[in-house]
């Protein structure tokens, strides 16, 4: 890839956080495509240099690029001449399919409100405690999460996230979290698993309830923040 090319990635291909690396790389190298910053049949930089304009692992680039890949979006070409291409179609019949669906959705509006409905919810729970009851509905949310079948997983997640809001203690905040909830899911709905995310999205579920049991609100809040965030890059990288 030529400077001139180089330097019209700049924009996008930016460092990304340690704490959402995957999401937020993903969310990077879709923007390219979306852009048409790389044309359809042009080669993307080499692994070395986007792992390094990303400050991320080759081991994570590598797990983004397969996502990519297994959507129909890019292809590996080995030889002399190798490397990653932009497919035709990457704005094809089932890309517009996603931008049709979502389009009476203002997806920006759903994640900020949902951020701030999750935070505070984390950061009651942690700050006023719960009760034996309360701690161990939060554990057993937990839990199922952690067991539930990649078929299952979302609906598990919900559950988690449903049980952190009404243990808050505020009955209006569950009430619109769980609104806000339902078009998550919807969005959710039209993306795919990634098993790279669910694992990441464990680890946060688990860092999380464990400062809310023990009754760090400071970083309950920070956990649910990037929780939040991380979720938001991939919601924006596949349907914006």
């Amino acid at each position: 890839m030529n400077e001139e090319a180089a330097d019209r990635l700049a924009p996008v291909l930016r460092p990304v956080r340690a704490d959402n690396g995957f999401e937020e790389a993903l969310e990077r190298i879709l923007q390219v495509l979306r852009l048409g910053l790389v044309a359809e049949g042009e080669r993307l930089p080499p692994e070395r240099e986007l792992a390094e304009r990303l400050h991320i692992s080759r081991v994570t680039l590598r797990d983004v690029l397969k996502v990519l890949h297994d959507h129909g979006l890019v292809e590996s070409r080995r030889g002399r001449y190798g490397g990653t291409f932009v497919l035709p179609g990457g704005a094809g019949p089932a890309q517009e399919e996603l931008r049709r669906r979502v389009a009476a959705v203002d997806v920006e509006d759903t994640l900020r409100f949902r951020e701030v409905l999750e935070v505070g919810a984390a950061g009651l729970c942690a700050e006023h405690g719960l009760d034996d009851a309360g701690a161990g509905r939060l554990r057993a949310a937990l839990a199922a999460t952690h067991d539930a079948p990649l078929a299952d997983y979302r609906r598990q997640d919900t559950r988690l996230h449903l049980t952190l809001a009404e243990l808050s203690g505020s009955p209006s905040l569950a009430a619109r979290y769980a609104a806000v909830r339902a078009t998550v899911n919807d969005l959710l709905d039209r993306i795919p698993l990634l098993v790279r995310n669910l694992e990441h999205s464990q680890r946060q579920h688990t860092a999380l309830v464990e400062a809310v049991l023990e009754g760090d609100a400071e970083a309950a809040r920070a956990v649910m923040r990037e929780h939040c965030l991380g979720t938001a890059a991939l919601l924006r990288g596949f349907l914006t």
